[in-house]
Parts: structure tokens; sequence; C-alpha cells
């Protein structure tokens, strides 16, 4: 699948329908945007019901930090 988009002069870019129903995305649907490199990763931010027992099994203490690494 290739398609593009152009950045509106309202810095608006509107998703092209084939990728928007490949991703079965709809309207008003919120995303986050993390920076990478020279472009960005767009994910739709999950509903709290997705997120129930992602973290089942984790233990509260013992667990890396970002001020662990290297």
């Amino acid at each position: 699948m290739s398609a593009t988009a152009t950045l509106s002069s309202k810095y608006q870019i509107s998703i092209p329908k084939i990728v928007r129903e490949e991703q079965h995305w709809e309207a008003g649907q919120e995303f986050v945007f993390i920076p990478k490199g020279s472009g960005v990763l767009m994910l739709p931010v999950p509903d709290l019901e997705q997120l129930a027992g992602l973290a089942k099994g984790a233990k509260p203490v013992g667990y890396r930090d970002r001020k662990d690494r290297f």
C-alpha cells in the first residue's frame, strides 16, 4: 500500500481513505505523535478497556528505570 497526503496551509493532513479503512480508524479518534529520527510515528490512543490486563503479572519492584540504562 502506498498513499500520500499533502500538508495544508493550516498544517492539517487528510489521511487517505485506503489507510483509514485498512486500519479501521474513525472520525474523532485520538492519536499520539512520536518523533522518530526525521519522521513521526502516529498511533491511535487506546481505550482504557483495551489496556485492561496489559500489565498482569508485572512486579512493582525490581524494574529497570531509564536512569539504569547506559
